[in-house]
């Protein structure tokens, strides 16, 4: 009685030699057919074969986060959740929307808009800062490592030249100064205060969390 061959070697066997045909249950098609379609490989268990075979393509999920700079929720998810799993992910699985406002209002005085946060000036000025920085690097895969630093660290406010050198050399901290001083900082985190108004239900506390339009705990 000749000994059982294994399932692996029959498998490489197929893939190695087309004409003798074997396949794997549920798998209906010829081994030189194996590669013709994503659908098929997976059928035929043939994927780590079909090098040239590109996977269908997924659309990313879209997952937006309203918060604050200095809530410590938000911070805790942030840091320990949001930043860990973009790390694992691959880049085109996921598409994050950091949106610093959260609790805090808006009003005009002298034409210009001021702002009240929820944990006081600090975090008025933390939010700016990583709206400004946004602004700046405009790449996700940039700011985001900086950001993390901040939230992260001993202080959202005072860390942000450190955060810098380690993350993101190349940004100018000059640049990103003046928009936090100036105009321009005050229209971003207008834009901000749209968003978070804008939501549907509106949010009630953060982190408040949308993925792909929907609200989620």
């Amino acid at each position: 009685m000749a000994p059982a061959v294994p399932l692996a070697l029959l498998a490489l066997v197929a893939l190695l030699a087309p004409g003798l045909g074997v396949a794997f249950p549920g798998c209906d098609y010829p081994v030189h057919l194996w590669c013709s379609s994503w659908e098929i490989a997976v059928a035929c268990q043939a994927e780590s074969r079909c090098a040239n075979l590109s996977h269908p393509a997924a659309a990313p999920v879209e997952l937006s986060l309203y918060y604050e700079s200095l809530c410590p929720a938000c911070r805790g998810f942030l840091v320990q959740q949001l930043f860990t799993t973009w790390l694992l992910l691959p880049a085109e699985a996921l598409n994050i929307t950091l949106v610093p406002y959260g609790n805090a209002k808006e009003e005009t005085v002298g034409g210009k808009w001021h702002f009240e946060c929820q944990h006081g000036p600090d975090e008025c000025l933390g939010n700016m800062i990583e709206t400004c920085l946004m602004h700046e690097a405009k790449n996700f895969s940039t700011y985001f490592p900086v950001i993390f630093c901040l939230e992260s660290g001993s202080s959202v406010t005072k860390n942000l030249e450190a955060c810098l050198q380690v993350y993101a050399p190349q940004l100018d901290r000059g640049r990103i100064a003046a928009c936090v001083q100036g105009d321009a900082g005050a229209a971003l985190m207008h834009r901000n205060a749209q968003l978070t108004e804008a939501l549907d239900p509106p949010h009630q506390y953060v982190p408040w969390i949308v993925i792909n339009g929907v609200r989620r705990d």
